[in-house]
């Protein structure tokens, strides 16, 4: 295990678990490719479709969007971390440093909304990485893609801990209009030093408390996420955050408990042990208690909040906090029924 990189959510690097050479530091020796505070490198993905299908019932939407894969935030405890591995990257620094970008994102989505066979629905932005990370701030991707669905009108949920996600108010506003936006901002804690650590890149828990704010005031239905739930970390914190969220204007909420797919249990383990080292082993045998004995649970409409005794409390705990705080347990019912595509409104014109 190596020692803790300030700004970044790991140290850690492991091969991925489809690779089958790997590559091992020599402690003894000066190492040249063993930097110890890696820069990011964006990457090119020559991709040649942008919309993603799946067919989970616990995510609230069968399609998403995704213009950067990896993702420089950092968080520790991302279920994401292991998709860099189908890219033959680690899911440890690998995911935080080097990220793929879609820069044909744009030009991609009006193609894949102005052909006959895309039938209207919700889009999510983003169903893996944060579309809001700070490279987004230069290359404005996500800013474009959204420019594409507000001329179709076709209705758009996002996910994002990030208060980038403001300079796009207006046009969130726009097809929140039409019933056809929504924003979930996640929150995890509302204490800046475990935040810190946490998600080392991502804004402070304030910030994100500011984006709901601003977004309300502009009349955008927000979600406050609070996810991950983590034991004995922040679980503690539920009712705070739900009531901050909805004095933030937030009007509803949702939850998701911790889950550790395949590295990634290693890396959060690693994680523990650097920051939590007199809580590491009641956090792992919690998580346990809510996964059938194991840290990740991959079945559909158990793994994003556990069973058990405690993902009983859990559950209880969010309720309750809800009803005090006002919020509503879910999330909005967006339309389609304003999706037009713009060469179809042109020839009304004739």
């Amino acid at each position: 295990m190596q020692p803790p990189i300030k700004g970044r959510g790991t140290s850690d690097n492991p091969s991925g678990r489809f690779e089958k050479i790997a590559y091992e530091v020599n402690e003894y020796a000066d190492d040249p490719f063993d930097d110890p505070a890696p820069v990011t490198q964006f990457l090119r993905d020559d991709s040649k479709t942008l919309i993603t299908y799946n067919d989970s019932p616990d995510v609230g939407f069968d399609a998403s969007i995704n213009v950067y894969r990896g993702c420089e935030h950092g968080c520790i405890y991302c279920f994401a971390r292991p998709t860099h591995e189908f890219l033959g990257f680690s899911p440890g620094l690998d995911f935080e440093t080097r990220i793929l970008v879609k820069e044909n994102a744009p030009q991609l989505l009006r193609e894949e909304l102005s052909s006959r066979k895309w039938n209207p629905q919700v889009l999510a932005m983003s169903g893996v990485t944060d579309p809001y990370q700070p490279i987004e701030r230069k290359l404005r991707l996500t800013r474009r893609c959204l420019e594409v669905l507000v001329e179709f009108r076709n209705p758009v949920c996002v996910i994002t801990k990030s208060h980038l996600v403001t300079r796009d108010t207006e046009l969130y506003a726009e097809l929140a209009g039409y019933n056809a936006a929504m924003v979930n901002i996640s929150l995890t804690s509302l204490d800046e030093r475990l935040a810190r650590v946490l998600e080392p890149r991502a804004a402070a828990p304030e910030r994100r408390l500011a984006a709901i704010r601003a977004l309300s005031e502009a009349g955008v239905p927000v979600r406050a996420l609070m996810a991950p739930i983590i034991p004995a970390i922040n679980d503690h914190e539920l009712p705070a955050m739900a009531m901050a969220a909805r004095e933030a204007g937030a009007k509803f909420a949702g939850y998701v408990a911790l889950r550790l797919p395949y590295g990634l249990k290693d890396l959060f383990s690693n994680w523990l042990e650097q920051h939590f080292p007199d809580r590491k082993e009641r956090v792992l045998s919690r998580l346990r208690s809510m996964r059938g004995g194991e840290l990740n649970d991959p079945n559909f409409k158990t793994r994003m909040r556990g069973e058990g005794a405690y993902a009983d409390q859990i559950k209880a705990l969010f309720k309750i906090a809800c009803r005090k705080a006002g919020l509503s347990d879910g999330g909005k019912d967006l339309s389609v029924d304003a999706f037009e595509r713009p060469g179809a409104r042109q020839l009304e014109l004739f």
